[in-house]
């Protein structure tokens, strides 16, 4: 009887029962093309609209700025390769991250990636919520207050509900939703690209270092994002999946949805003031559509969401605390409508939120590089029972941090700040180099510094025949 509850709990629409504990290999199921549907449908989401329109702005023409948006897509390459290690263990990625750092090094990224997860949730659900308040405006409902309140409500209830049920849910959500949102922004494809002006020469003086390296920032700080959890949606797949599929499926799903929805962005920009971005698209779409489009910015707000809530929850659960994935998800989404409600209603709290978020790709970049390097050394093998067994496990290292994992953060965090150039921050690097900010370099910084301090030291785990 026993063994029969733990079987197939994970179920489209039925409470999931695991989170962080290791997936059996009897309950393991599905194939990379899951993948695909998930990182495609996760990543329909409008900011990438907004994210061609900036390039623009920072003074690239169509062509450079539709390079820039490729070059983007394809870190999509990375970020699914960083899930390979979820199908070997059977774990969150913020779990597998404690053999690169230690079990108590790994602990100050994780408090920080469920900031950056919870803010990114909250941008999301402020963006889907201010457009569904104007489809309330554009039907006839004027709601005032009230209206946007139940737009909010509306948005938090479509994101909570498919979070917490769990992977399998979100999995076929994103599914779904992706058929939709992907038609959907098809049709806006075809109003904004017949018009676009190629040979547009971009607005003042040419970009400079500056200007490409911002454009490349805000095309690479999205994907960034998501390095702390890929494995979190590996880690059913079966053991004996190809690990090439797994890398080339994911990697398309988020290629094409945002390299589609970036050149839309760019090719606006050409054509009309984009900045107010959902304004300044609708302007070009006819009346009928409009209603259409809002829904459609609602719906990518949404299929990010899910993924971010999903993984905060996981993550609350590496950072210690002893409840279901289904109970602490609560907390996430707590903290996630009071942010919204504080976003909505504080006119400055957003832009503060984005700045800061902005800010802390100065962790993240380095935090990535590291964790990529020790995949890459260990080929994605690791003691599975020893990520989750503390300090009698081969990952406590030195009191529960590992010295070269926390040294090469440290130098990457390092270069990053030096060359960060953002609202909050500039460091005093940025004017010697012209304007350029190289804050993604410091994850190249920090996974080379990991090699050269750990190439003889870290290899693969064998397990015993």
């Amino acid at each position: 009887m026993g063994q029969q509850e733990t079987v197939d709990v994970d179920e489209v629409f039925r409470v999931e029962t695991h989170g962080i504990d290791p997936i059996p290999d009897a309950e393991r199921h599905g194939s990379a093309k899951d993948l695909f549907w998930l990182w495609f449908g996760s990543n329909l989401t409008f900011t990438y609209v907004i994210n061609g329109a900036l390039a623009v702005a920072f003074g690239l023409s169509f062509w450079q700025a539709t390079a820039v948006v490729v070059i983007g897509g394809l870190s999509f390459f990375a970020i699914s390769a960083a899930g390979l290690s979820g199908i070997r263990t059977g774990t969150a990625t913020l779990v597998i991250s404690r053999a690169a750092f230690g079990v108590r090094g790994n602990f100050p990224a994780g408090v920080l990636n469920w900031v950056v997860s919870i803010g990114y949730t909250i941008v999301n659900t402020v963006v889907g919520t201010l457009a569904l308040e104007v489809f309330f405006a554009e039907i006839g409902w004027q709601g005032g207050t009230a209206g946007r309140a139940a737009a909010l409500l509306v948005t938090l209830a479509l994101t909570f509900a498919v979070a917490r049920w769990g992977h399998a849910t979100v999995q076929f959500a994103e599914r779904w939703m992706a058929y939709v949102l992907a038609a959907g922004f098809g049709v806006l494809l075809l109003f904004v690209l017949p018009g676009t002006d190629t040979a547009a020469a971009p607005a003042g003086a040419a970009p400079g270092l500056s200007g490409w390296s911002l454009a490349f920032v805000v095309m690479l700080a999205g994907p960034f994002s998501y390095l702390p959890m890929p494995a979190d949606y590996t880690r059913y797949l079966p053991r004996t999946t190809s690990l090439k599929s797994i890398t080339w499926m994911g990697a398309l799903g988020g290629f094409l949805s945002s390299v589609a929805l970036g050149v839309a962005g760019v090719a606006a920009a050409t054509q009309t003031d984009m900045t107010d971005a959902v304004a300044g698209a609708e302007s070009l779409l006819p009346g009928w559509f409009q209603p259409l489009f809002l829904a459609l910015v609602l719906g990518g707000s949404v299929t990010n969401s899910i993924i971010t809530l999903y993984s905060s929850s996981l993550n609350l659960q590496v950072l210690g605390i002893p409840w279901s994935r289904a109970r602490v998800i609560v907390i996430s989404a707590a903290v996630t409508a009071l942010g919204s409600l504080a976003a909505l209603f504080l006119t400055d709290f957003t832009t503060s939120l984005l700045s800061f978020l902005s800010l802390l790709i100065i962790v993240f970049a380095p935090w990535g590089g590291v964790f990529l390097a020790d995949m890459l050394l260990r080929r994605c093998h690791y003691d599975a029972d020893a990520l989750h067994t503390g300090s009698t496990g081969a990952y406590w290292y030195r009191s529960g941090y590992h010295p070269a994992g926390i040294t090469a953060l440290l130098a990457g965090m390092t270069f990053a700040a030096l060359t960060c150039d953002s609202e909050l921050w500039t460091g005093p690097l940025v004017a010697p180099l012209g304007g350029a900010d190289l804050t993604l370099l410091g994850s190249v910084v920090s996974g080379l510094t990991y090699w050269a301090l750990t190439r003889r030291r870290v290899a693969a785990y064998v397990p015993a025949a």
